[in-house]
């Protein structure tokens, strides 16, 4: 097996040598890429949001740290911020497809396009589906990242690769009846599995408290939409 590529211009602002939990099923690192063009009410990655930040990790040091453990682990998870937003993480993908590993993408779906570029290079997403089309405004900064978002669903169900869509309750925003219409519009798509995020404050990083969160019989009602639903509470 050949050593790692020194020179893949992947912008990187954390990882994680080893996670059980971003990638289901699997013993996987992650590759936090630096970057993204939504600016959400309960974002916890602040750090991440600029491109131009410093104090990256370089790639060739995430790449000899993946070609060490190569039987140990088995994937790799590429999360952000945005892993889309650059271009240069289709190489990246490539290499550490060829080193052996399992690949996860976690993304906001902002680039359709990209993500169908790389779909075939995939294992498993996990997407965030944040709001309805034209309500991601209030909660992202950004209205046309609803259409984006929904476009990039649709590619990925079309794939039939494994998946995970994955929406982060902030009350004001979204109430049992918007998610009751996201989660028949999901449905309708042809998404299989659906998990409810509780938000964490950007501040005080407490968990915003939110109805929809404790609602056993709303979570009946979604649940019975999907293969598999879930609702995953701040740790």
């Amino acid at each position: 097996m050949s050593r790692p590529e020194p020179d893949i211009s992947l912008r990187v602002g954390g990882f994680e040598p080893f996670s059980s939990l971003d990638y289901p099923g699997h013993l996987a690192a992650v590759i936090f890429c630096q970057g993204c063009p939504l600016r959400c009410q309960y974002c916890h990655n602040k750090d991440l949001l600029s491109v131009q930040r410093e104090g990256l990790v370089s790639w060739h040091a995430i790449a000899t740290h993946l070609h060490t453990r190569r039987g140990l682990l088995d994937g790799v998870v590429f999360s952000g911020g945005e892993p889309l937003m650059q271009s240069a993480v289709t190489d990246a993908i490539n290499e550490v497809r060829r080193l052996g590993y399992s690949i996860a993408l976690h993304t906001a779906g902002c680039t359709p396009r990209r993500l169908e570029g790389v779909l075939d290079q995939l294992d498993w997403v996990g997407l965030d589906i944040k709001a309805l089309p034209d309500e991601y405004g209030p909660l992202t900064g950004i209205s046309a990242a609803g259409n984006k978002a929904w476009k990039s669903l649709e590619l990925m169900i079309e794939s039939g690769i494994e998946h995970e869509v994955r929406t982060t309750i902030w009350p004001s925003l979204l109430d049992p009846n918007r998610l009751l219409t996201i989660a028949r519009k999901l449905s309708d798509t042809g998404a299989r599995r659906w998990v409810l995020q509780e938000a964490r404050d950007p501040v005080t990083r407490l968990p915003v408290d939110a109805a929809a969160i404790r609602d056993t019989a709303l979570h009946a009602e979604l649940a019975a939409k999907f293969e598999t639903f879930e609702v995953r509470r701040a740790a």
